[in-house]
């Protein structure tokens, strides 16, 4: 998804040709913006290129100038595709439900920009996808990346539920601006600013309701592909990582609580939860991301029973895991393993 500041650290610019494209969409050439700022433009070596936050930003209001007639943040979003993670768009596209599909947040924060963080949350009857700590901690600060993100997630939610788009309202932090009438046109929910947070509402019944693009085969071959080049990043450092290790070591943790993981990692339980928190990291988040990880490891090995891989990923019993696997899968352990592992 698109690039989004934080902080004074440069960030991945692998997003180049969807700016490029955008700006065509407006009726403008990006290339003068590019060579003005004096920002080299390298397609060759796209996966490590990198920009400055703050020269991103000055490339975004440049765009924007340039585009009166449509707000250049929701065109980006609106014409953003995977062009050099394929298998993300494939396996967004060929999930059994959204529930499976919000997935590809994780892979987005891992494989195209860290600073892209948006959690999945349930509350009630409501389901929000919330967009947390991108740099922009302000609601003063300009929202422009923050709409390009939302303004993607309406793109491909438009891809998986058709027309008209079953969100319910957007909400923003930022106090409204003089375009306010834009986002109601775009985005066709109801928008409400100065909001405690930047998020997406939707109904929660939605997340496990059968998506009608649903291609299992290609699906798991895409989650394969895409686990081959997760495997393939350098060692991760950090909390996460260290908590990701403790559960890879220690998998009976992954059914047991926080007081248990922390005191794996000789920590009191509030800090742990104080610096998940910091992080934008929910706990029972990452403990099902790790689960389900290993569960798909394990399933792919015939000679582990699926009695034994419930047992060592602290399951109860077997029902519970295949319920479980069920919700982040849209399929059954047993189908699962059935299924091609992909080329």
């Amino acid at each position: 998804m698109p690039a989004t500041p934080l902080h004074n650290q440069p960030i991945p610019f692998i997003t180049l040709p969807n700016w490029v494209k955008a700006a065509a969409q407006c009726g403008f050439n990006i290339q003068p913006i590019f060579r003005d700022l004096g920002i080299q433009t390298d397609l060759i070596h796209l996966e490590s290129a990198t920009i400055e936050p703050a020269l991103l930003l000055k490339v975004m209001e440049a765009c924007i100038a340039r585009s009166p007639k449509q707000h250049f943040p929701f065109v980006l979003g609106e014409t953003f595709a995977f062009e050099y993670l394929p298998d993300i768009e494939t396996f967004l596209t060929t999930s059994p439900t959204l529930r499976d599909a919000a997935r590809v947040f994780d892979w987005v924060r891992e494989l195209i920009n860290p600073m892209i963080n948006v959690q999945l949350i349930e509350e009630g009857d409501m389901a929000t996808l919330a967009l947390v700590d991108v740099g922009e901690s302000s609601e003063l600060s300009p929202p422009y990346f923050r709409e390009t993100i939302f303004a993607c997630v309406l793109k491909f939610g438009r891809m998986l539920l058709g027309e008209p788009v079953p969100f319910y309202r957007l909400l923003m932090r930022h106090a409204r601006p003089s375009y306010a009438a834009a986002y109601e046109e775009y985005f066709r929910v109801p928008v409400l600013f100065s909001q405690t947070r930047n998020a997406l509402e939707i109904h929660r019944e939605l997340l496990d309701r059968p998506l009608n693009s649903a291609f299992p085969a290609l699906h798991q071959q895409a989650e394969y592909r895409v686990e081959q080049r997760l495997a393939q990043l350098p060692r991760k450092v950090g909390l996460i990582a260290a908590i990701e290790q403790a559960f890879s070591a220690q998998p009976r943790l992954l059914g047991q609580g926080i007081e248990h993981v922390a005191t794996a990692l000789e920590l009191h339980p509030r800090t742990l939860q104080r610096r998940l928190q910091e992080q934008g990291e929910g706990f029972a988040e990452l403990q099902s991301r790790v689960r389900y990880r290993l569960a798909c490891e394990a399933l792919r090995d015939a000679a582990q029973d699926i009695e034994g891989i419930s047992e060592r990923l602290g399951f109860s019993d077997r029902r519970s895991f295949t319920r479980a696997f069920v919700r982040w899968s849209g399929v059954s352990p047993s189908a699962f393993r059935k299924q091609p592992p992909g080329a």
